[in-house]
């Protein structure tokens, strides 16, 4: 009888105790329910300060070096290759024989027309003489006066032609590349030898629209080299150009003089000194990223007792991902810069950075 009292005892505690941490599962997980509802209310963001800082203005674009001047060398009569006087690597000046053209033919060529034009002289001093007498007419002296004409440029063509026969360099430079041997047959028009003068070269980089209207002709800008880390260099800008490609990037030509070291080809940096001093100095800025459809809206949010309020600002200058603000913000406040999308006025937000 003891034992069966105490059994009942046993089992009434277990059941209380069952039906006491059910009791305590369903109000912990009441608490749980309520605080995910709670924060389902609210919209994550991310905020940043705004905040006054020193902007740096300068801008660096990269670009590769081309010569200053290079050119295909070729030929400007139809003929046999018979001297090649230079290879790959030497150095010319401008009017140097590169190579010869077989000119037999044309010798011969320049022969016959000097015995038409002495044929001519003989034929028209004849003529000269003969109507000072009335021997033949004005027309016919006029005929022999043309015929001399004709025979006398008719010997400085073949001599053009003589002077044809030896190719030559339209360029100081370098023989970069020679693609005729001895032997060879060539046609007007053939080019010979590419030839390029690196004494000075010549950066070509693309600066974006923003940055266009700070960089000015004849403007000193320090260039960088990859491949040569312990050198530096400058250059001046020689060109800018008047309309930008279908990127709004504008082609920019920076002249720099060879010290011996840079070579066509190789990857440079142009640093574009443009800060202006005083005027980008402790400026109120917000990145670009915080505006509501683009910073031209003018429109951002503010974090405002656990809200987000939607807010009017006056911008300025844009600098990378930086908007200056003019007017709208005081510095200090805490402006959204994700989760816009979702937002709005008076939305309740939570705040994740």
């Amino acid at each position: 009888m003891k034992k069966t009292i105490i059994y009942i005892i046993v089992a009434v505690v277990l059941i209380g105790l069952g039906a006491y941490k059910i009791a305590s599962n369903k109000a912990n997980q009441k608490k749980e329910v309520a605080e995910v509802a709670r924060q389902v209310d609210k919209i994550n963001v991310n905020v940043v300060t705004a905040s006054r800082e020193n902007i740096n203005t300068d801008y660096a674009a990269n670009g590769t070096f081309i010569p200053k001047q290079e050119t295909n060398q070729s030929s400007e009569i139809s003929g046999r290759i018979v001297n090649v006087l230079v290879r790959e690597g030497s150095k010319v000046g401008a009017g140097q024989v590169l190579a010869t053209i077989k000119r037999d033919a044309i010798e011969v060529d320049v022969s016959q027309a000097q015995n038409n034009l002495q044929n001519a002289i003989i034929d028209n001093q004849r003529y000269e003489n003969a109507y000072k007498t009335g021997g033949v007419t004005k027309q016919q002296l006029d005929n022999s006066r043309l015929q001399l004409k004709n025979m006398q440029s008719a010997v400085r063509a073949q001599g053009v032609r003589v002077n044809d026969t030896s190719v030559r360099a339209g360029i100081s430079g370098i023989i970069n590349k020679k693609m005729v041997e001895p032997g060879m047959v060539v046609a007007p028009g053939t080019a010979l030898f590419e030839i390029v003068n690196i004494n000075s070269l010549k950066l070509s980089v693309l600066v974006d629209e923003s940055q266009i209207g700070r960089i000015k002709m004849g403007q000193v800008v320090p260039i960088t080299v990859n491949v040569l880390p312990g050198e530096s260099f400058a250059g001046k800008i020689t060109f800018i150009a008047p309309k930008s490609d279908a990127s709004l990037n504008f082609p920019v030509e920076i002249e720099v003089a060879n010290n011996g070291s840079l070579k066509a080809g190789m990857y440079g940096t142009a640093l574009f000194k443009t800060n202006y001093g005083a005027e980008n100095q402790n400026m109120l800025t917000v990145p670009a990223e915080a505006f509501v459809n683009g910073v031209s809206s003018g429109q951002l949010f503010i974090v405002q007792n656990g809200t987000a309020k939607m807010i009017s600002v006056e911008t300025g200058k844009v600098y990378g991902n930086k908007v200056q603000i003019i007017s709208g913000l005081n510095g200090g406040e805490q402006v959204i810069t994700s989760g816009q999308i979702n937002l709005e006025n008076g939305s309740k937000i939570n705040i994740v950075k």
